[in-house]
């Protein structure tokens, strides 16, 4: 029977998920730490370090080599790659990857004595690429916003955000002039590594382009008066928009034992993958995802944004748009917590919870750490309505994490109420977060079987461009396997916490 392969291009690791839909089974899985497995690109956390704390870039080849070691490595696993009938994957959204004209003659030519990395070097205007973390672009999403006005947000999805793709191109124009006129193409990170894997330009799909500024979402087609604002010529500097198929595998890629030539399926945005991997994407679920970022997103019945400017609207893979709301401090804010506390995860994941009561005394913390986008602050710094260092850990602990819930309660609004929220990404996996996140939201949190909902989401779009329908791969794929109820008695101490969070909010200092 067919098998089909999804990566997931992350902010810190690369993942391949090999799914057969027949069996409804995941067969086979590899994946690949840039820290830990490519120290030598200097990027531990999947950003080079910087002077600037706003500046967050990686290097591009890193991605590459990720990919190479990733498929070398899924391959020493003893899973039949010839067997692989498409290929299709996501990357972390709004990421941006310059190229010159070379482009097209380095995909093409690539050989399987050479690696990735050496031989798309060459095809690099620029030599690193800013990722989502980054938000160094505030006076260019002040000048989109003085031209634009809030026909940006009501055409594109979302206002003027510092990590979209818009503000940085214009900010990289304006700098480095000489570079920019080098670009010959702007692609996405999706979109950059599917044109390595089909050997040829790929499209950006509607699901990643929005997450740019630059795609009018009313007509699926790059506004050309923004584009033109953001940088001179930059039109034609974008890939096309649309989804479907790439193209065919190039033959580089069989010495992993992969057959040229199959499908490999546009790519996406990490967070438009995980919605069709968790099986939401149709409306009437909602999906937290708990990662290095946290979001909450679901399908949209209807067109909407959101009127505080803080959340956004993408496409849907399968088909319409899709809401989203992202918390830049997710799991890597939780995680130093937990360690400054000298705790173990063991610990942070449950007792915590079981010596402290829900509400915590009304004491809440939001641990900024890193400049927060919702709601945008560019100064990082924990902000707590009590003296958090001198507190027991547990409480400490508990602190974080119902005030993380009530922020995504609070800004998730806009997208309506659900009744049952699908939690994914490594915290998932913690039963004190997924019983607040239930307290929190009064809803239903439901766990499914499969963790890594982008890769598996990248996988079961390439299954779809190979004919296999999505309704047949949620019911195999996205499975119930835990269910957590909310606890109505909590439901007055949270609904009276919130006012608590937009204080904390508030709290920031003048001027952001």
């Amino acid at each position: 029977m067919a098998l089909y392969l999804g990566i997931d291009s992350s902010t810190q690791s690369l993942k391949g998920l090999v799914i057969d839909p027949e069996a409804g089974a995941v067969v086979a899985s590899a994946s690949v730490n840039f820290g830990a497995d490519l120290p030598q690109y200097s990027c531990p956390e999947g950003f080079l370090a910087h002077a600037d704390p706003l500046v967050k870039h990686a290097d591009p080849l890193l991605w590459l080599a990720a990919l190479d070691l990733m498929l070398s490595r899924l391959q020493a696993s003893g899973v039949p790659m010839g067997r692989i009938a498409a290929v299709g994957g996501d990357g972390q959204q709004h990421g941006s990857v310059y190229l010159n004209a070379r482009l097209g003659e380095v995909l093409a030519g690539l050989r399987a004595e050479a690696g990735l990395p050496e031989q798309v070097a060459p095809a690099l205007a620029r030599p690193t690429s800013p990722i989502w973390m980054d938000s160094s672009t505030s006076d260019e999403c002040r000048e989109f916003g003085a031209r634009f006005g809030a026909r940006l947000q009501a055409d594109t999805g979302s206002p003027a955000i510092a990590r979209f793709t818009g503000p940085q191109i214009r900010r990289f124009a304006k700098r480095e002039p000489e570079r920019y006129a080098a670009t010959a193409r702007v692609h996405l990170v999706s979109s950059f590594l599917c044109s390595v894997l089909s050997g040829r330009e790929a499209p950006i799909d509607p699901g990643d382009g929005a997450g740019m500024n630059l795609l009018n979402l009313r007509t699926l087609a790059w506004d050309a008066e923004v584009a033109e604002f953001t940088a001179p010529g930059l039109l034609a500097k974008l890939p096309e928009v649309r989804g479907g198929v790439a193209g065919g595998l190039h033959p580089y890629f069989a010495k992993f034992g992969l057959r040229p030539g199959i499908p490999v399926a546009v790519w996406t945005g990490d967070n438009p993958a995980s919605l069709v991997g968790t099986g939401a994407w149709a409306a009437g679920v909602a999906v937290v995802s708990l990662g290095t970022s946290d979001t909450f997103f679901a399908a949209l019945d209807t067109f909407r944004t959101d009127p505080e400017g803080c959340g956004h609207v993408f496409g849907n893979p399968a088909g319409g748009f899709m809401s989203l709301a992202c918390f830049k401090n997710g799991s890597l804010a939780r995680d130093r917590v937990r360690r400054e506390a000298g705790a173990e995860w063991a610990f942070f994941d449950r007792e915590a919870f079981e010596r402290t009561e829900p509400g915590n005394g009304g004491r809440l913390a939001l641990p900024w750490f890193e400049p927060e986008i919702t709601p945008p602050v560019l100064t990082p710094g924990l902000r707590a309505n009590f003296a958090f260092a001198a507190a027991a850990p547990e409480v400490r602990v508990r602190a974080v994490v119902e005030g993380q819930a009530l922020a995504l309660r609070r800004h998730a609004a806009w997208i309506g109420r659900f009744g049952r929220l699908r939690v994914t990404g490594g915290a998932s996996r913690s039963p004190g977060i997924r019983q607040t996140l239930a307290d929190v939201f009064q809803a239903r949190v439901e766990s499914i079987a499969v963790a890594d909902s982008a890769a598996l989401g990248g996988a079961m779009l390439a299954a779809r461009a190979d004919g296999v329908a999505l309704e047949r791969m949620a019911e195999a794929f996205s499975p119930v396997t835990a269910v957590c109820e909310p606890r109505a008695a909590c439901a007055p101490v949270y609904d009276a916490l919130l006012t608590a969070v937009r204080e904390l909010e508030r709290a920031a200092p003048a001027g952001e």
